[in-house]
């Protein structure tokens, strides 16, 4: 911490297990609690975008992973789910709620009569295409309370910090 800032609440949090347990390293929870901490606050912030459309977090995701898929804008059901990291019965969910607010259709696929395949509607493409530019302003707001120089290091470490615990046993440094 900066001197002369308060102490925050994960420094009290600390300060008190410190007295309470002197014999254990509580230094983990300085960067895990901040961490846990921002990623609620993040999720509050961009889920009042997504509330602007009348979308959750999931269904935001989804007509996501379709518009980046490109003309003609469709997937299936189970590579959508590989895209947002989802089971496919929480993908069932989410697509059963678009196709109801008319954003996406299901159909069966060419080539396999048992496979299905989701596509964005006209007016699903153009609602994700709002909502993801103003989500993207959103971003750039929450991320612009850093300076570039900071973003730049604090990107560089998640993506290291992230790399390390997908893909464990990497040796530091690599």
């Amino acid at each position: 911490m900066e001197h002369g800032e308060p102490l925050d609440r994960v420094a009290r949090i600390q300060a008190d297990w410190r007295r309470e347990r002197p014999d254990l390293d509580v230094g983990p929870q300085g960067v895990i609690g901040r961490l846990h901490r921002l990623a609620g606050r993040l999720t509050e912030e961009l889920g009042l975008v997504y509330g602007r459309y009348g979308l959750g977090e999931g269904e935001f995701d989804v007509l996501c992973a379709l518009r980046r898929a490109g003309e003609p804008y469709e997937r299936a059901p189970g590579e959508l789910a590989a895209h947002t990291m989802v089971t496919t019965g929480a993908m069932t969910k989410r697509i059963d709620r678009l196709e109801r607010a008319g954003l996406v259709t299901r159909r069966r696929a060419d080539d396999d009569q048992r496979g299905r395949i989701v596509a964005l509607t006209d007016p699903g493409r153009e609602l994700i295409d709002l909502a993801f530019t103003d989500h993207m302003r959103n971003e750039r707001h929450l991320l612009d309370l850093l300076t570039p120089a900071e973003a730049a290091s604090l990107e560089a470490l998640l993506t290291t910090w992230l790399s390390r615990m997908e893909h464990p046993g990497t040796p530091a440094g690599e």
